[in-house]
């Protein structure tokens, strides 16, 4: 492996050398992370075009404009290049390119290398959540999953952040936050890699209710209904998929929810700001230009609760919507006039 006495450090503090597949907004501001820590990053990208533009540059302009990540991070768009000898990968792409990539990757991989995603989405038909998706490509590889209220964005700006990471090995979790750590930039440890991941990719449906939500100019009030009620049908659902409802308290759960559900930054609640205000949802995409998870979080979600028998009026509701064209304000009516339930999920001791 990759591993290197970092100048002026103990013994114990080793350069390590880490790769990260994608130069999104996201991709560059972790590469940024680690490189700064002293370690030897690579960033992979596919996009020539885009590659040349940063190599010509110095930034990556096209998604984080002002930004000039550290000069010692490599961009390629060599695989064998990137994943030379490498001790640790971050997978920053959309969660629909992994089984494309995965096998890419897989020859330049030793099996001590730690594969770790970033991505939050679920896969359509499956319902696998990343990690799964890796662990059945990379079936020789540690496998691990970083998520929380990360927006690239503000992460870029040294502004303060927290994120989670997740596996269900303390050594693998202290080493990821090992890489990472900054002033600014806090990670904490979670065993639970499935209720992490499973609240990551959930939130994605919240965040584009909260965007219609801000277009129509609702109250506060209304806001604060569609936040607790959207944690509690996430972790309902949750619990029918076998994870902790105890994550959802956490930064991966309310905390990526709230950032998410409150942020114009949040490409989800953009993509809900826009089709409220009167644009299709084709149009609504293009003019976003990135990739929106949430759209196709939302139908996969929906066809597994109808499968389970989870009540999740929320996500039934943005699905009428976003793929049945349902008028938005005649499906917040139902809403409100719909059955009454429960305030706190979990609250009354079953019988």
């Amino acid at each position: 492996m990759g591993f290197l006495q970092a100048s002026g450090s103990s013994g114990s503090e080793m350069k390590q050398k880490v790769a990260v597949i994608g130069a999104g907004s996201f991709g560059t501001v972790i590469a940024d992370l680690v490189a700064k820590n002293g370690h030897q990053v690579s960033v992979w990208l596919r996009d020539k075009v885009h590659l040349k533009e940063i190599l010509a540059s110095g930034k990556n302009a096209r998604y984080l404009a002002d930004f000039v990540p550290d000069k010692d991070i490599t961009f390629t768009g060599e695989l064998a290049l990137a994943l030379k000898d490498v001790d640790v990968v971050f997978l920053a792409i959309p969660s629909k390119a992994f089984r494309t990539v995965l096998p890419e990757i897989k020859p330049f991989l030793s099996k001590e290398t730690i594969v770790v995603s970033t991505a939050k989405g679920i896969e359509p038909g499956s319902f696998k959540l990343m990690s799964q998706i890796i662990r059945e490509e990379l079936a020789s590889n540690q496998v691990a999953a970083l998520s929380g209220p990360n927006i690239a964005a503000e992460i870029a700006k040294g502004e303060l952040t927290g994120s989670v990471i997740a596996s269900e090995s303390d050594e693998r979790n202290h080493k990821i936050q090992a890489l990472l750590k900054s002033k600014f930039f806090r990670v904490y440890d979670n065993k639970d890699i499935y209720g992490v991941e499973l609240a990551g990719a959930l939130k994605n449906i919240y965040a584009i209710a909260a965007g219609m939500s801000k277009a129509l100019n609702m109250g506060e009030n209304a806001r604060s209904m569609l936040l607790t009620r959207s944690l509690a049908e996430m972790s309902r659902f949750a619990v029918s998929k076998g994870a902790n409802p105890i994550t959802f308290l956490g930064l991966a759960g309310v905390g990526d929810l709230f950032v998410t559900c409150s942020s114009p930054l949040s490409r989800n609640f953009q993509l809900g700001y826009e089709i409220a205000k009167g644009q299709t949802v084709e149009a609504a995409l293009a003019k976003i230009s990135q990739t929106v998870e949430g759209m196709a979080t939302v139908k996969t979600v929906v066809e597994e609760a109808k499968k389970l028998d989870v009540y999740m009026p929320l996500a039934n509701a943005l699905y009428e919507i976003l793929y049945q064209q349902q008028d938005i304000l005649s499906v917040v009516k139902d809403l409100m006039l719909g059955e009454n339930n429960h305030d706190v999920e979990f609250s009354e001791a079953k019988s």
